[in-house]
């Protein structure tokens, strides 16, 4: 049986970003063994990632366990898709007791971060079997898009950063990108077109700091969904990578 990690949705997430985690929870093993679970590191790793790239310093609740059951057939149920509708966007996070609010603030991680041609393609070429591009795209962000991902062939480890003006800085020009045209995702400048969801994009892309306090407080949200705490539930772990049992 396959775990999440290797789920063919997870495929795109670099090694490195995993041993990072194990190489983290080895150093807090050495001093503390038995006491801090891996899905705590990872959201405490995830907040100063955030903060070192120049986004808000929010605090982490502790005291997770880590997950006795890890299986790759759960993955794509609970992950947005790239070219996921507003309506199966606000159904997915409803189920997770998020909001349309969260919905478009937690997309506002899109500040950073790349994804590969395959995830994206569709809009450059033929959009919903249109023989033609998303119309929603700007026709400068287009030529350059299908400069590095051609229709057929190409490099299929090509990537391109979800916020084309900015890509390396943890700030608000995300949203000032979907209201210029210039989401790399048709999920993501799907937030900027539908009406449940447009007020918001406008007003976040005015305002940073209205956008760091309320990712800080979505974060803190999503970070209690599912928690397990104590052992009938789940476990503490010493290698992140594996089950105790």
């Amino acid at each position: 049986m396959l775990a999440e990690k290797d789920a063919q949705d997870n495929k795109d997430l670099r090694v490195e970003g995993f041993q990072i985690i194990t190489k983290a929870k080895a150093l807090v093993e050495s001093k503390c063994p038995g006491v801090v679970s891996c899905a705590d590191i990872l959201a405490i790793a995830a907040r100063d990632f955030v903060h070192l790239a120049g986004g808000p310093y929010y605090q982490v609740k502790k005291g997770r366990w880590d997950g006795k059951i890890s299986m790759a057939s759960s993955v794509a149920s609970n992950i947005p898709r790239s070219n996921s509708t507003v309506d199966q966007l606000l159904k997915l996070f409803s189920s997770k007791g998020l909001t349309p609010n969260d919905l478009v603030v937690l997309s506002g991680a899109h500040t950073i971060g790349f994804a590969h041609c395959r995830n994206f393609v569709s809009r450059l070429y033929d959009y919903h079997g249109s023989k033609q591009p998303d119309p929603a795209i700007d026709p400068r962000l287009l030529k350059a898009l299908r400069m590095a991902c051609p229709h057929y062939g190409g490099n299929t480890d090509i990537v391109a950063p979800f916020d084309v003006t900015t890509p390396f800085l943890f700030d608000h020009a995300y949203y000032g990108n979907l209201v210029a045209k210039l989401g790399l995702l048709a999920t993501d400048q799907a937030l900027f077109l539908d009406p449940r969801t447009k007020p918001q994009v406008q007003a976040l892309a005015k305002d940073k700091q209205q956008f760091f306090k309320a990712f800080a407080a979505a974060m803190e949200k999503m970070g209690s969904i599912g928690v397990k705490r104590g052992g009938q539930h789940g476990e503490k772990r010493k290698d992140c990578s594996m089950h105790m049992s």
